[in-house]
């Protein structure tokens, strides 16, 4: 599992790439660029990680339990390895997530699982249940990789406390390939609302595609809303 780094100072900010996506993708789809004032001024430094959907969500050749267990092996990667890191080089105690797409399930679920390793968020057109990979398959695996399965049924102190003071933003268009997009964001929305959870929702036009050009528009958009 490769990382790659870009800034010389800041808040170390963790970006997961969209489906089965590899590091260099933030930089080569122009998101590095996009943010290119916010890391030069040494507000941020943006830590692009690996993925491995493949192995896991959709990798539709393995059984949904075992899709989740997958990910819960890359989950632990994230925060036992990437995570102390990072802090330990960057001298933080925190980090912030943040993805478009797949990525953005990603960033939005290992935020709501550890808030005590992160505490913001910028999600982009990303889903929150994994219908799409894995139909309606629910198990004890699968649910605690649901934010809209497990969201609405948390009630820890430990859990909630944090995430609400973390600083979150979800958005999403309304353009070509957001269907799936907007429905789950439909759903996050009121059960943030319901858990007390502050955070920016919001929905962009229909002009506003499921795509990059668009994310480079929002990411530091939303960053720079955030106080990053």
């Amino acid at each position: 599992m490769t990382l790659a780094i870009h800034g010389h100072a800041g808040r170390p900010v963790v970006a997961f790439p969209s489906q089965e996506g590899r590091h260099w993708d933030f930089e080569g789809f122009g998101m590095v660029e996009a943010c290119r004032g916010l890391i030069e001024a040494g507000r941020m430094r943006i830590v692009a990680v690996d993925g491995i959907d493949s192995q896991s969500w959709t990798n539709h050749g393995a059984h949904p339990t075992d899709r989740a267990r997958r990910h819960e092996a890359y989950d632990r990667y994230i925060v036992d390895e990437v995570v102390p890191f990072v802090t330990a080089e960057m001298g933080w105690k925190t980090a912030w997530a943040v993805g478009a797409s797949m990525g953005a399930y990603h960033a939005a679920n290992t935020l709501f699982r550890h808030p005590d390793r992160f505490d913001g968020l910028v999600a982009m057109s990303g889903i929150y249940r994994l219908r799409v990979f894995i139909g309606d398959h629910m198990d004890e695996a699968v649910y605690f990789q649901s934010p809209l399965a497990y969201l609405p049924n948390l009630e820890d102190p430990w859990y909630l406390d944090r995430i609400r003071r973390a600083r979150l933003a979800f958005v999403v268009g309304r353009g070509r390939w957001e269907e799936d997009m907007v429905q789950d964001l439909d759903e996050l929305g009121p059960i943030l609302a319901a858990k007390g959870i502050p955070a920016i929702v919001d929905y962009w036009g229909h002009d506003v595609d499921h795509d990059w050009p668009w994310w480079r528009r929002m990411l530091p958009h939303y960053l720079e809303r955030l106080g990053v």
